[in-house]
């Protein structure tokens, strides 16, 4: 009897022991669980307006302009969205929760209020809910890219309280700065985060590319670590 409740005990160990093990889907960091937004990275020009099928000439529309960039602090990344005359929102960051498997933003809108949103990706779009709320009304955010690249798309809207039903507020579509360059085939890699490269670095007189101004100050703090990274990457492809 002993050795049977043993052998349950060894058992019931090695299933949890196997189930906490990540999978071969799970991301090996916050910066390749990040790396599927990658189209997000650079400047946007958009346009906003309420989300309806037709805009008529008492709606408020506006124009305005968003910067997507990676940030890096020792083994931790995350993106962060810096937008210009934004109606809904004024800046934001995007992290990887790995204990969740979930994605976080925290925004400021331009009302100056701080908000969390969690969320996944779904059918290649990031659709993120408040989890901060006040109240019962749930808001909801979600975000992707469309044309190869070329095109970014946010959607904003809520469930009013004891509603299941999503009622649109705002829309905002935007066409990446340089549209020539991100409609092209990708011939310049990053060497931080291995996006589109779009601006160089250097180190020893050899030249890199960096997708933006993240990777670029990340390089500059420790361009061998990713100049090894970089070039063991390449290695694997061959």
């Amino acid at each position: 009897m002993k050795r049977l409740i043993a052998f349950v005990l060894l058992l019931s160990v090695a299933a949890f022991a196997a189930s906490a093990r990540p999978t071969a889907d799970d991301p090996a960091d916050a910066k390749e669980a990040l790396q599927v937004f990658q189209d997000f990275i650079g400047e946007w020009q958009g346009n906003g307006s309420p989300d309806k099928p037709r805009i008529d000439a008492r709606d408020t529309t506006w124009s305005e302009k968003l910067t997507w960039a990676w940030r890096f602090k020792g083994d931790d990344a995350w993106l962060t969205l810096d937008v210009k005359d934004g109606k809904v929102l004024k800046s934001g960051e995007l992290h990887y929760l790995p204990a969740k498997k979930k994605y976080r933003l925290t925004t400021v809108g331009s009302d100056g209020k701080k908000r969390t949103y969690e969320g996944e990706v779904k059918n290649e779009i990031l659709k993120l809910e408040q989890i901060d709320s006040d109240n019962r009304e749930i808001q909801q955010i979600t975000m992707n890219t469309a044309g190869d690249g070329i095109r970014f798309v946010y959607h904003v809207g809520h469930k009013p309280s004891g509603s299941t039903l999503l009622r649109k507020d705002f829309v905002v579509g935007a066409t990446k700065k340089g549209e020539s360059l991100a409609s092209s085939a990708k011939k310049n890699e990053c060497v931080v985060s291995g996006g589109l490269g779009t601006m160089t670095v250097s180190y020893k007189g050899e030249t890199y590319y960096v997708c933006c101004s993240g990777c670029r100050d990340a390089f500059n703090e420790n361009p061998e670590k990713f100049i090894a990274e970089f070039k063991a990457k390449k290695a694997g492809k061959k």
